[in-house]
């Protein structure tokens, strides 16, 4: 289901969290695996991996 305002999130949470997006894709680049950056960022391995 998709929602018509973003998710439920609102414009700062989505900075925030596309930021930490990037966070995570610059630690799989320098080698992290994906649920050393899911502990590291804590969020859940899987969204590690989609990020990945």
């Amino acid at each position: 289901m998709r929602y018509p305002d973003r998710g439920g999130l609102s414009a700062r949470a989505r900075v925030q969290r596309e930021q930490l997006r990037f966070r995570a894709a610059d630690m799989s680049a320098a080698g992290m695996t994906a649920p050393q950056v899911a502990r590291r960022l804590g969020v859940t391995r899987k969204s590690a991996c989609a990020w990945r």
